[in-house]
């Protein structure tokens, strides 16, 4: 009796300490993007219109790494609010999330911000009023698991290419098919089975965030 006492008892100890350990580091990475965040705008480092790259949490992070062979696997458009920053992105569903609580939510709270190399002369006000405008059209879509090329489903790095297609005209990054990613790795395999079962749909249309990471049009403005 006095064993199995002392067990469970051991277990909720360490159940309590992996919670308080969590919530510590949590807490830690939330403050530490905050801290970043306020350095970005008292620098002046941010402007609509950028984008930014993390290495996400996400379940189908490793395949997207894998496959595309770059760290980063989710992205999203920096736009300002009044007095506040946020990213546009496609999670569940599409949605504006403030831009501290988007790098707490990265792995190691780690980001790189990257900006069109001509954007004084492309993001001019109504430039900048248009993307707003194409954001709000897919502003609510559900995400899209099967990285189809279409608006009724969007993920990450198609929701940045289309508002900066439909709004500017610029292409941010290759387009490429399924079949050009690398689909060998058991991880990515295990993913598209789980996603497609045995059809893949290996020329379906698609843009990586490494496609826009990568893109010449694109410089670097911060990487922490």
């Amino acid at each position: 009796m006095k064993k199995t006492l002392l067990l469970l008892s051991l277990i909720v100890i360490t159940f309590v300490g992996f919670r308080f350990i969590k919530q510590h580091s949590k807490t830690y990475k939330i403050d530490k993007a905050k801290t970043e965040v306020k350095e970005l705008v008292d620098n002046d480092e941010l402007k609509n219109g950028d984008l930014i790259f993390q290495t996400s949490l996400s379940q189908q992070s490793l395949a997207i790494q894998l496959a595309t062979k770059s760290k980063y696997s989710h992205c999203g458009l920096i736009f300002k609010d009044q007095d506040k920053f946020y990213v546009f992105e496609a999670v569940q569903p599409v949605k504006r999330t403030p831009l501290d609580n988007w790098i707490a939510r990265g792995q190691d709270a780690k980001y790189v911000i990257k900006r069109l190399k001509n954007a004084d002369e492309v993001l001019t006000p109504q430039t900048l009023q248009k993307l707003k405008v194409e954001g709000e059209k897919l502003s609510g879509k559900n995400y899209d698991l099967t990285f189809e090329w279409s608006d009724e489903k969007i993920y990450c790095s198609e929701l940045i290419w289309k508002i900066y297609k439909r709004a500017t005209g610029i292409e941010i990054g290759k387009l490429q098919k399924i079949s050009d990613f690398d689909l060998t790795n058991p991880a990515v395999k295990k993913k598209m089975r789980e996603r497609y079962g045995n059809k893949i749909p290996t020329d379906e249309i698609v843009i990586s965030p490494a496609a826009i990471f990568d893109s010449p049009l694109l410089m670097t403005v911060k990487s922490n």
